[in-house]
């Protein structure tokens, strides 16, 4: 999939903006409680796309949003994501040393700082959020933003998907089904691009039918992502990825891969994002990054 150099670049601008404001919410490393804040620290700053606070303010902005509301929210949904990976990588659940190029959290600090750090991060990232409400004139969608950011992370969203996998990993679940499979990965992955998309909106004043509209697009967009992600870990190499590749074989997992081949798995990733896609269409709004964003994050190469 070909892309222009100018979206590479916007991308880049964007990305490099979000980070900005991530670091502006950062808590201060100082204190008794100086080694969890550093740990934290040392886990936001380990760089990434930054896809999802970039896709919340490009939501916010091409649905007519100009103020500093949408920061807050911004640093709170990377601070939700990047817990989830310190989480992830821990000996309990997939035992990863290495993510984005260098050692996982746990294994610079040890696993009880592993866990206490994505703990703080995810507290971390209320506060954040409430940060919000120093914006008056935003109260009632601030309220309405907070309360999609909670259920998205929460047991019926991301954290409740990330328990069903390690369960069926638990339980040493042979193959699951296809559709066992989409609830899985549209809770544990979908669920953030939906409050990202979701509340770009809100924030700007969409109509409900629009934010439901950028929740149906993050649906997708997620599946999609996360398919692809099943790709790369059998067709990348740890370098070009920045983690270690057959990481689901070596833990069993049932993936799009296993169930449908390589190329099955591309197709579907395609159908996905052709869906997203159009759903996007139907909104008014400067839509070409939005749209050239989710063909990135469905053909990205790590």
């Amino acid at each position: 999939m070909v892309r222009s150099v100018n979206f590479e670049e916007e991308l880049r601008v964007k990305a490099e903006r979000a980070e900005e404001v991530i670091r502006c919410f950062l808590p201060e490393a100082a204190g008794f409680q100086r080694k969890i804040t550093e740990a934290m620290n040392y886990s936001m700053t380990a760089g990434g796309k930054r896809l999802r606070p970039v896709m919340m303010a490009e939501s916010y902005r091409m649905l007519g949003g100009t103020k500093a509301v949408i920061e807050p929210f911004m640093a709170a949904i990377e601070m939700i994501h990047t817990h989830s990976l310190i989480h992830d990588d821990l000996p309990a659940i997939d035992n990863d040393l290495y993510r984005r190029g260098r050692k996982t959290t746990h294994a610079v600090y040890g696993e009880a700082l592993g866990v206490l750090s994505g703990d703080g991060l995810l507290n971390y990232a209320y506060e954040t959020a409430l940060q919000a409400f120093l914006h008056p004139d935003d109260r009632e969608r601030t309220v309405r933003a907070l309360s999609v950011l909670a259920k998205k992370t929460g047991i019926y969203g991301m954290l409740g998907g990330q328990s069903v996998d390690v369960e069926n990993e638990k339980n040493e679940t042979a193959v699951l089904s296809r559709e066992e499979l989409d609830a899985i990965y549209l809770h544990k992955t979908s669920a953030l691009l939906e409050a990202s998309l979701m509340i770009g909106a809100i924030l700007a004043g969409a109509d409900r039918g629009t934010v439901s509209c950028m929740e149906q697009i993050g649906s997708r967009a997620g599946l999609a992502f996360q398919i692809q992600d099943d790709i790369l870990d059998v067709t990348s190499t740890e370098e070009e990825l920045g983690k270690p590749v057959f990481s689901d074989e070596k833990n069993h997992k049932t993936t799009y891969v296993t169930l449908l081949g390589v190329e099955g798995a591309s197709r579907r990733v395609q159908e996905l994002t052709d869906e997203a896609v159009c759903l996007l269409e139907s909104l008014t709004g400067d839509r070409e990054f939005l749209r050239s964003l989710l063909k990135y994050l469905a053909f990205r190469k790590k």
